[in-house]
């Protein structure tokens, strides 16, 4: 089945020449030219990633991406000028998947939305028989079969990538990992000391996980070395 992307960019040759890449790799393209444009189509139509220009009138893409992340949960990749690299930290800390530059090689484009649709889709595969179906710890349950984590049986509003993150360190629990070792293993790109980016993550991830997010019980930071999810958690009773 060919998976719907929608583009939201201001530049209508920025849209066209994506949608050539796009289609020709087999899949389906919406186009939106500012944020609420975007927002309109997503409750519309069935999207499975959105690529999203920082720099748009009406509603830019940080402000569109704090809005889609309140009801929904697709990948989504930020477009933006190379010299900001300000816009690239708030928009992974407001819930983006992954960032490009611009300018960029629509062929990069093109491989980059596929890793992302390939990452999160197999996460909602069965999980292998060798697996525990659910997850727990403490008052936390992840179920990989609807890739969600909840507690206290409350749904927790984690992005693709803060779910992936989770999971990893869950299925693994009082073993450390370094920064690199968690940048390769969720974006599956090379490392290259990028520290904000994990770290703005592990501080979103520990908002919605943690009672006390400067007092984190389940993600512990080794310090100097990365991040463990605790082995011992004791489970809270209400």
């Amino acid at each position: 089945m060919s998976r719907t992307i929608l583009i939201a960019d201001d530049e209508a040759e920025i849209r066209e020449l994506l949608s050539l890449y796009l289609e020709a790799d087999g899949l389906r393209v919406l186009e939106a030219s500012d944020g609420a444009e975007a927002v309109r189509m997503l409750g519309e139509h069935e999207v499975a990633l959105l690529l999203l220009d920082i720099m748009m009138p009406n509603m830019d893409g940080l402000r569109t991406l704090k809005e889609i992340r309140k009801t929904h949960n697709i990948p989504v990749i930020l477009l933006s000028a190379k010299s900001h690299d300000n816009d690239k930290i708030l928009g992974l800390g407001l819930g983006a998947d992954d960032y490009i530059a611009k300018p960029f090689n629509p062929l990069e484009v093109t491989a980059r939305i596929q890793a992302q649709l390939r990452r999160y889709y197999k996460l909602g595969q069965a999980p292998e028989h060798s697996e525990p179906s659910v997850l727990t710890a403490g008052d936390l349950q992840l179920d990989p079969s609807s890739c969600t984590v909840s507690k206290h049986g409350a749904l927790l509003p984690l992005t693709s990538l803060e779910y992936k993150m989770v999971e990893l360190m869950m299925r693994h629990p009082g073993k450390v990992f370094t920064k690199k070792q968690l940048f390769e293993s969720i974006w599956d790109d090379f490392y290259f000391g990028d520290d904000n980016t994990i770290m703005v993550h592990i501080s979103k991830i520990r908002e919605k996980l943690e009672d006390d997010p400067r007092n984190p019980a389940y993600i512990i930071t080794v310090r100097g070395i990365g991040y463990k999810f605790e082995k011992r958690i004791a489970r809270h009773e209400t």
